[in-house]
């Protein structure tokens, strides 16, 4: 390997320095005897202005610093510590809320049924009362299931793709000394991960009794990742238009479809393939034929409820992070 020294962190120091006409040109006068002050730019009527612009370059060797350890200054000079910590209580907060949340919710479902199984005989306890009266009901097929099936297999897929990376990354494999290695092996690997993506959604698929299962391919192999190349698309024609030098280039964008087309596509036709030869998944328990009349829901157990509820307590743990990603989008650390 490599015996020599490194060059691993360099650091710039802009000063005025108001060089005399016979002095040394030197960044660093004190060195030479010579105390000088800061040049000034009001000169006198009629007399010419003389700037010297000059430089040192000094080299210092340091045996304490690696080169794994090379980019540690530039972290540590970014004022993020005490936005981490309270990134950290944020989260911890937000989980005891919803732990207690979850636990209230449980506590009122089944203190009522646990107090009759302790007070009634035992004939009336076999009965199905209370919350097991929808044991015959959760696994009937939903209505929109087919969109269901192709979001969950194309999930599957971007989790696998971001689990693998961060197992990388955390390695030390995906280095940021290298730009877009990052995006590259995320792009490599959603490609690749299309065969689990299309095994579980014609998994889940068949388990909901569905026949369609041309469409359920197609969808899986189109749909998402067609919205985000779109997406995409739209956004570098913007970037295109402006002139602005970070539009991805047409070359690029071709070598994108290739590897949809040519890869990712026919990896789901092959995961799809093999889900659907697959035996069905059996439920625990049977399915009513009848699906059982639901009352009259309260306002706060409605859908919109529900999802303002679903939808706000996930982004009150992520959004302090969010400001670690944008900042390290915008500086390009």
């Amino acid at each position: 390997g490599y015996s020599g020294n490194r060059l691993h962190q360099a650091r710039v120091y802009p000063e005025s320095i108001g060089h005399d006409k016979d002095g040394p040109l030197t960044c660093f006068p004190e060195k030479e005897g010579v105390i000088l002050k800061p040049q000034k730019l009001n000169p006198v009527k009629d007399e010419e202005l003389t700037i010297r612009y000059t430089y040192t370059v000094l080299f210092q060797k340091n045996n304490l610093h690696t080169w794994s350890t090379r980019w540690d200054y530039i972290l540590d000079s970014v004022p993020h510590t005490s936005i981490q910590w309270f990134s950290i209580l944020n989260g911890i907060v937000i989980v005891l809320f919803l732990s207690g949340m979850l636990a209230m919710i449980l506590m009122r479902t089944l203190h009522k049924d646990l107090a009759r199984y302790n007070q009634e005989s035992a004939e009336y306890v076999q009965e199905e009362v209370g919350w097991k009266l929808v044991h015959g009901d959760v696994f009937r097929p939903p209505s929109y299931g087919m969109l269901l099936t192709v979001f969950l297999g194309s999930g599957s897929q971007i989790a696998m793709m971001a689990m693998v990376t961060i197992f990388f990354a955390g390695l030390g494999f995906l280095s940021p000394a290298n730009r877009g290695a990052l995006m590259t092996t995320s792009l490599v690997l959603f490609v690749f991960l299309g065969t689990p993506a299309g095994f579980i959604s014609a998994r889940i698929y068949k388990l909901f009794g569905g026949e369609k299962w041309k469409s359920n391919m197609l969808f899986t192999a189109f749909l998402v990742p067609g919205i985000s190349f779109g997406c995409f698309f739209f956004l570098d024609i913007i970037l295109w238009a402006e002139g602005s030098s970070s539009a991805v280039p047409f070359t690029t964008l071709l070598a994108l479809l290739f590897m949809w087309f040519g890869i990712s596509v026919p990896l789901t036709f092959v995961g799809s393939y093999f889900g659907f030869k697959r035996r069905v998944i059996e439920n625990p328990v049977r399915t009513n034929q009848i699906p059982r009349q639901i009352p009259e829901q309260a306002i706060y157990t409605r859908a919109p409820t529900a999802i303002l509820m679903g939808g706000i307590l996930p982004f009150g743990c992520i959004f302090i992070q969010c400001y670690f990603i944008f900042s390290s989008i915008w500086y390009e650390i």
